[in-house]
């Protein structure tokens, strides 16, 4: 998670995903060294010298201006999350390394009483609070209730990449496990970038690195998404199957935290399902209430 390696990382997988049809060049044949466009066309495209977009590949962002990083997006096809993406890499190359070397941050987070209110007033819908790290802050009782084998973790904070990763239940708890580990990983390279100097981040990632070859791969591919909505395929092991659609939103009372809501289509098995998991988890607290 150095910046200046991984701008140079990055940039050489975005390239090499393109060919010169993709991008409008004439392709005049002859074996290429490597896979996808030369650093040549990449310069030509972006409207910049090639010495220029090379000592940038190589990981020097000083003095790089937002009007080159806006012909470089541009000459790589890089979609918005990408784009972010690139630029809070040169943007840490380039400010306070060594002060935030010196001075690292865990950023652990607490929510607002208004936020928890919040998820408590939620009693139908299943929702959680996570931080960039993917560690779980907060949840409502009905989300804690559908990631319970998440909660069953017996080291290191709840964290959904851990669990996906390190814990067996994962693989039986998300039954779309590659779709979802590919968008785990994107967004652990996205915070990557945009905190490269937290301590707890760094030490997950190694975490991750060292105890799964999976993960490992999907890192190597420095691939970025933005997640915001969309369908989880779960399975409870006490109510099943469920489709579930969420949206997240990111906490302006609460910075750096993002709310997780889920739902079911109405009328639907998985709206059953998650009813009935609401039963039961009603059922549970009223059960330790009178203990």
């Amino acid at each position: 998670m150095e910046p200046t390696a991984d701008i140079r990382e990055f940039l050489t997988t975005r390239r090499a995903r393109l060919t010169p049809a993709d991008v409008g060049l004439p392709d005049f044949g002859g074996r290429r060294r490597v896979p996808g466009l030369r650093r040549e066309e990449i310069s030509l495209l972006a409207g910049i010298s090639v010495e220029y977009y090379v000592r940038l590949e190589r990981g020097n962002a000083t003095g790089i201006s937002d009007g080159v990083l806006d012909g470089i997006s541009r000459a790589l096809q890089l979609d918005q999350a990408e784009d972010a993406h690139l630029r809070d890499l040169v943007h840490a190359a380039n400010q306070g390394v060594r002060l935030q070397r010196r001075r690292p941050t865990t950023h652990t987070h607490q929510i607002s009483r208004g936020t928890q209110r919040l998820l408590d007033a939620m009693s139908a819908v299943p929702a959680i609070i996570q931080n960039g790290r993917m560690d779980v802050i907060a949840t409502n009782p009905l989300g804690r209730a559908l990631f319970s084998e998440m909660f069953l973790q017996a080291t290191g904070p709840v964290n959904f990449a851990r669990f996906l990763f390190l814990d067996p239940r994962g693989r039986k708890a998300y039954r779309d496990w590659n779709d979802s580990a590919e968008q785990i990983v994107a967004l652990l390279r996205a915070a990557s970038g945009r905190t490269p100097w937290d301590a707890a981040l760094r030490e997950l990632i190694a975490e991750l690195s060292d105890c799964s070859h999976e993960f490992r791969e999907l890192w190597e591919a420095h691939d970025v998404r933005v997640h915001l909505a969309g369908v989880k395929h779960f399975h409870h092991p006490d109510v099943g199957d469920l489709d579930l659609f969420y949206e997240a939103m990111q906490l302006t009372a609460d910075p750096g935290l993002q709310f997780v809501g889920f739902t079911a289509e109405p009328g639907s098995t998985s709206d059953d399902a998650l009813r009935l998991l609401g039963s039961l988890t009603a059922t549970a607290a009223a059960g330790r209430r009178k203990a």
